[in-house]
């Protein structure tokens, strides 16, 4: 074979455990983490502010006068954090809950301290008090991250075994054995490849490979699949590639491309005689990486008789594994438009280190 090492499994990357050990469980350099605690503080304030107001307007003011010492503490609190991420990612997750629990006791003083400053407070001001708040309000939001990132592994185990029966269905490796089969004796060279890209496919899937990988390694991947299904579908199945080179870089979760082109060919194509076309496009807009599946649907009487609509488990697994990744700098949506079934993803996009052009491939045929 061209490629010896394409059917062993390599063993799991002591470095990926290391990585999945010393995991960071409160990154305030994520968006979502400082609008979450942004929210979580304001909320706090609202309601304690309710105590001693009289009127609507009451409320507003002592609000206003507790959000102008809060809020510049919960940011200090966040800076400091994100300044300290490198260090803290050292640190077990007992090392960070109290690293993190004693920054928000200096978030309070700090709290305190700017409200006496401005007048607001006595000259006695509570200031073990605030102490003791922002160490509380603080250990509150590292308590509930530290819940959601352990509520990654079995969310991504769940998706992860959902994926690996998607690959290995019995009907996909059946008729690639068969397609195989049928070439060995007229194109040996073209059955060699076939089986070399089947090979491939289940390498992935059972390999460990981290909490994310290249949108170009997902592309790679993608490619080996359609090839395998151009081989069974021939020239009913028509792929177009609309690549932009500049959007390679961007991070995604594994395993995640080839669901949906397997649903774009499950759902478009087979159960159509005269077969379908699927496009798929990246392309980078400033600091975001458009990924677009999109695939022809079948009419009305070419569904007739064929499988049932799926359930959308692939898609709800394929959101949910990038709202974890992400979390809100990342959007998913699929819908029907035009005639066309069409998977849209955005993600933040890699750090550009050179300028290149825009390429666009059209494979009918491999």
């Amino acid at each position: 074979m061209q490629n010896p090492q394409i059917l062993s499994t390599p063993p799991r990357s002591a470095k990926v455990s290391s990585i999945a050990r010393r995991a960071l469980v409160f990154d305030a350099c994520e968006v979502g983490v400082v609008l979450r605690a942004v929210l979580f503080v304001e909320t706090v304030l609202g309601v304690g502010a309710m105590y001693g107001a009289e009127t609507p307007l009451d409320w507003l003011a002592r609000l206003a006068l507790l959000t102008g010492g809060a809020l510049p503490a919960t940011l200090a609190w966040l800076i400091a954090a994100c300044s300290m991420k490198t260090l803290l990612q050292r640190l077990g997750t007992r090392g960070q809950y109290v690293a993190g629990v004693a920054l928000g006791a200096l978030a309070g003083l700090y709290a305190c301290t700017m409200l006496v400053l401005a007048g607001v407070l006595a000259v006695q001001a509570p200031w073990w008090a605030s102490s003791a708040s922002g160490a509380l309000l603080a250990a509150a939001l590292v308590a509930a991250l530290i819940l959601r990132a352990r509520g990654r592994t079995p969310a991504a185990t769940t998706a992860r075994l959902a994926e690996l029966q998607s690959r290995i269905r019995p009907h996909f490796l059946f008729n690639t054995l068969n397609s195989a089969i049928a070439l060995v004796r007229e194109e040996p060279a073209q059955a060699e490849s076939l089986l070399e890209d089947l090979s491939d496919l289940f390498r992935h899937a059972l390999m460990e490979q981290g909490e994310a990988v290249t949108l170009g390694e997902e592309i790679a991947l993608a490619r080996r699949y359609l090839h395998i299904e151009q081989v069974r579908f021939g020239p009913r199945l028509q792929v177009q590639w609309q690549l932009d080179p500049r959007a390679d870089g961007a991070r995604l979760p594994p395993l995640l491309l080839q669901p949906l082109v397997e649903n774009a060919v499950k759902h478009g194509v087979e159960p159509s005689p005269h077969g379908g076309k699927l496009c798929v496009q990246t392309q980078r807009r400033g600091s975001r990486v458009l990924v677009r599946i999109t695939n022809t649907v079948p009419g009305t009487s070419e569904r007739e008789g064929a499988c049932a609509t799926g359930h959308g488990i692939a898609l709800a697994n394929v959101r949910a594994r990038l709202a974890l990744l992400h979390d809100v700098q990342c959007e998913f949506s699929a819908s029907l438009q035009d005639g066309l079934y069409q998977v849209r993803m955005t993600l933040p996009a890699p750090p550009l280190e050179k300028t290149t052009t825009v390429k666009s491939h059209e494979h009918p045929h491999r």
